[in-house]
């Protein structure tokens, strides 16, 4: 009882002293918590009564933080930007034979999940492999037209490089080979350089020597840790770009699908569409428009029926190769070909022949190998990481963007020396390898002996296959790229997002890949400038009945401080944003004097620093003028919270001796304590 008692004072005096509303205010923020302290004795010689004490509610000193070592600052940030997930922690130690074993086990993973191998994962991997050969083969042979390249380069691409990346790659299911928009990419890209009929050797040559140095961007980019600056590529560009290499692919197939012999080399949409509609009264021809639109019907109605039911994904992945298959048959019983349908004729036949002697070492074809091959390795290297990323999430696994790249480079500088053109991974068929059930990347070799056998034995079957049918493939395959609901959301959640989208899509289908490439680059650069040079800063109020602080835009019942502005900049401040955060702030005081006019003059500005991660010597000086225009106005500067970084850059500067040590605060609720404790009775 007595000690129940004892408990019920002790709740009143603290109550009383320390939560009390009706208190004096402090005048210093530096206020030293024995202040707020209580010895054991001074609390059991407490009277039951309330006591009229001028204790003062106890406000933390922000002091001044420790000096920082500049050598460590520089290793830690080093190591946040290239190693960030601290690739040697394995290697720590270890003896140096497991340091070595550890070694090629990170080059090669497949030394490491190869270990717990088993026969049942095989099974899944051999059905995975032979569904994605399936859909690969048609595939390559359309793609390497893309290219502007014979349909063998298509199948080599997807022979070489999956080898390469089954034991270099970390992704269980990504499935490698030629894709749509860097084979169109390629093509637009060289035929600019070079003419591929003309010009064909050279034209090959170069396709060798961009493929070369597109690994070795990509290499150099694992190498060296350097896939952030894959990032900056966002989002919204890359749905974007996508989206208008899709119509642009599409489009570029009606002279297959039509069987129009003279068509535009020009990729727009309306240079593409004058030439359809040029050839109209004599350029198309029925028999290759009825084989096409039936075969394109096929593929749309066999998509539809995989996606409707997820255990049928086998129909859209083998329904290319039996409508090749058809199609080729087809033609081949009934002449067809002689009634002017198109056919691929001749694919050679044979493995792939080295070409490490084709490729431009040396000469003026060197540097627009290098400009063609950084250019479309980016754009692989991009749908590769995103490709491995989605599924890896998917079966919740982890897959290092580093080690892809490094995978990547290496698999397309292999595929540069063996007559393959730019490869990576694959949506369409790493979609169809994961419904496939496939558990490891033994589905990429299981593909890849595949093709190699169709290049040893099946190659002369193709040969009556339809020039229809591979442009049916093409637009059934790309149609998957227009991601429509991924733009509706751009729209809901980010406008500016929507816009770069848009950009890079119109920028494609009406100029031409590379300019909407361009674009799509240009607007991710220009809203990451945006950004950092228009940071946002808001005006905060106070939450009634709590002593938090928040934008008033965001919580309209927030009530303001009268005689206090806040202000929080959401931002670091660098010499990019300094000068506009200093002025943005001084608009806030003229439009808050100019709006509550009756009301009492502002005469403490509060600036919340939480956000501010960093400062860089412009934003001192910013700080140092926005200081000096508040003194002419008689307003005192107060600032809260500043981070350790900016703290420390404050006191070094002298600037916090300008300012005053007692004018920074932990919070906003201590300040306006401090400087306005009328506000705590709201």
């Amino acid at each position: 009882m007595i000690y129940s008692l004892w408990c019920l004072e002790l709740k009143a005096y603290i109550k009383y002293n320390f939560i009390s509303e009706n208190k004096n205010p402090t005048t210093m923020s530096g206020r030293v918590a024995a202040d707020a302290e209580m010895k054991d004795s001074d609390i059991w010689s407490l009277p039951s009564a309330r006591h009229n004490t001028d204790e003062l509610p106890y406000v933390h000193k922000v002091g001044k933080p420790p000096k920082q070592d500049l050598l460590k600052e520089i290793k830690t940030a080093l190591k946040e930007t290239f190693l960030s997930d601290d690739p040697l922690k394995p290697f720590k130690d270890q003896p140096k034979k497991r340091k070595l074993v550890l070694g090629f086990q990170t080059l090669f993973p497949i030394l490491e999940w190869g270990r717990d191998y088993s026969f049942s994962k095989f099974k899944g991997d051999l059905i995975a492999g032979c569904t994605i050969a399936s859909l690969c083969i048609p595939q390559d042979i359309g793609y390497a037209k893309l290219a502007n390249l014979d349909a063998q380069y298509g199948l080599y691409s997807s022979f070489v490089p999956p080898l390469i990346y089954a034991f270099m790659g970390s992704s269980r299911d990504i499935a490698i080979g030629p894709v749509a928009v860097v084979s169109l990419l390629l093509g637009t890209l060289l035929r600019q350089e070079l003419d591929p009929v003309t010009q064909k050797h050279d034209y090959e040559r170069l396709a060798f020597t961009a493929t070369f140095f597109a690994g070795v961007t990509q290499f150099t980019l694992g190498f060296f840790r350097l896939g952030f600056l894959v990032d900056f590529l966002s989002h919204a560009a890359i749905v974007g770009f996508m989206g208008g290499a899709a119509v642009t692919i599409a489009l570029q197939q009606l002279k297959g699908l039509f069987g129009i012999k003279d068509f535009t080399k020009k990729t727009d949409i309306i240079s593409v569409m004058r030439s359809v509609v040029q050839a109209a009264p004599h350029g198309w021809n029925w028999q290759t428009l009825v084989i096409g639109v039936s075969f394109l019907t096929f593929l749309i109605v066999a998509k539809f029926i995989g996606k409707k039911n997820k255990k049928l994904f086998w129909v859209p992945a083998i329904a290319p190769l039996i409508s090749v298959i058809i199609a080729t048959f087809f033609v081949f019983i009934t002449h067809a070909d002689k009634d002017g349908v198109q056919i691929v004729r001749h694919i050679k036949q044979g493995v792939n022949e080295s070409s490490a002697h084709e490729i431009f070492f040396n000469g003026p074809f060197l540097a627009k190998g290098f400009k063609i091959g950084v250019i479309a390795g980016l754009i692989a290297l991009t749908e590769a990481v995103a490709i491995g990323r989605t599924f890896a999430s998917m079966k919740d696994y982890q897959i290092d963007g580093n080690k892809e790249m490094v995978a990547l480079g290496s698999m397309n500088i292999v595929g540069s020396l063996t007559s393959c053109y730019v490869a990576t991974g694959s949506f369409s068929r790493s979609a169809v390898n994961y419904m496939a059930g496939c558990n490891t990347a033994v589905s990429n070799i299981v593909m890849s002996i595949i093709v190699l056998l169709t290049l040893l034995v099946i190659t002369p079957l193709f040969k009556y296959t339809p020039n229809a049918i591979l442009a049916s493939i093409i637009i059934s395959a790309v149609i998957g790229l227009i991601d429509l609901d991924a733009a509706i959301l751009l729209w809901k959640i980010d406008k500016f997002d929507f816009v770069a989208c848009m950009g890079a899509f119109f920028g494609v289908i009406f100029a031409s890949v590379e300019i909407g490439l361009l674009i799509a680059v240009g607007i991710s650069f220009a809203k990451i400038l945006l950004q950092v040079t228009r940071p946002r800063t808001a005006v905060l109020g106070k939450i009634p009945r709590t002593s938090v602080y928040r934008n008033v835009e965001q919580y309209p019942g927030a009530t303001r401080v009268p005689g206090v502005l806040i202000i929080r900049v959401d931002s670091a401040i660098y010499f990019s944003n300094s000068n506009y955060v200093k002025e943005r702030i001084l608009r806030w005081l003229s439009d808050e004097e100019e709006m509550f006019k009756g009301q009492p003059r502002v005469e403490y500005l509060i600036v919340d620093m939480s956000p501010v991660t960093d400062i860089d010597t412009s934003g001192i000086h910013a700080l140092e003028e926005l200081y000096n225009s508040l003194q002419k106005r008689d307003v005192q500067l107060i600032l809260t919270n500043p981070g350790q970084i900016v703290l420390d850059k404050l006191h070094t500067s002298n600037l916090a001796d300008l300012i005053g040590e007692d004018k920074i605060f932990l919070t906003v609720a201590d300040a306006v304590l401090t400087f306005a404790p009328k506000m705590e009775q709201a």
